[in-house]
């Protein structure tokens, strides 16, 4: 912009080599800016891609998600009254069990999935990255959530069905659900346990991604390569 002033106020007197010199200047700056967008996208990609790897990696490890307050999987709101049930019946750990059962599916199917998670971020286009990049704090991860949660869920679920039968849950739960539909005065339930840990596994794994996008916009130190601190540096 400086350089621009100058060439104005001095172009009557300037000469034609002085004049190329200052087009020389100001060049560079007028092709990085038209270029700004292709590094927007690919910062805010590689930024996704890192909390894949940094954050939802620990969502695979044993307790990812049971042992992590932020994404552990609780029972079932409609199920709340099946929690009480047992442990006023004396079967607190069947319950602690069945709890433990869900995440442990979780787990497991969250490894076998996360590569689609970084498939899907490829898609992102250009306008795409330099709204999200001037949004607020979990704008990309926002953007992943709902440009991705139907084609994931498809895709996610039969990961973990299979998983549920992997770890047992499915054999925990109807254990559970068999003895206390034996209980008298209560009403009857059969929850359908693959959905909801689906959704709930889907849940976590976007908060871990929000938590690495935070720390890269909030923080200086997250960003660990030249292009993430070119690109975030335009929002800061």
């Amino acid at each position: 912009m400086k350089n621009l002033l100058i060439l104005l106020v001095f172009l009557p007197s300037i000469t034609n080599a002085q004049l190329k010199e200052l087009v020389k200047q100001i060049t560079p700056k007028t092709v990085k800016s038209a270029t700004t967008g292709l590094d927007i996208s690919a910062g805010l990609k590689e930024a996704l891609n890192k909390g894949i790897t940094k954050q939802v990696s620990k969502l695979t490890a044993t307790d990812g998600f049971y042992k992590n307050n932020a994404v552990k999987i609780l029972m079932p709101a409609e199920l709340q009254k099946v929690d009480k049930a047992l442990r006023a019946m004396g079967m607190g750990n069947l319950a602690d069990e069945g709890i433990k059962s869900l995440n442990r599916a979780a787990e497991d199917a969250v490894k076998e999935a996360t590569p689609i998670f970084v498939n899907s971020i490829k898609t992102m286009s250009i306008t795409d990255a330099k709204t999200i990049l001037m949004g607020n704090d979990t704008a990309a991860t926002s953007y992943l959530q709902k440009s991705t949660s139907s084609a994931l869920y498809t895709k996610f679920s039969p990961v973990v069905q299979q998983s549920i039968g992997k770890v047992g849950a499915d054999k925990i739960w109807a254990s559970i659900i068999t003895k206390y539909n034996k209980l008298p005065l209560v009403s009857k339930v059969n929850p359908d346990i693959a959905d909801y840990v689906t959704n709930k596994a889907m849940e976590g794994v976007f908060k871990m991604i929000a938590v690495e996008e935070k720390s890269i916009r909030g923080n200086l130190s997250s960003r660990t390569s030249d292009l993430l601190k070119q690109v975030f540096a335009l929002q800061d």
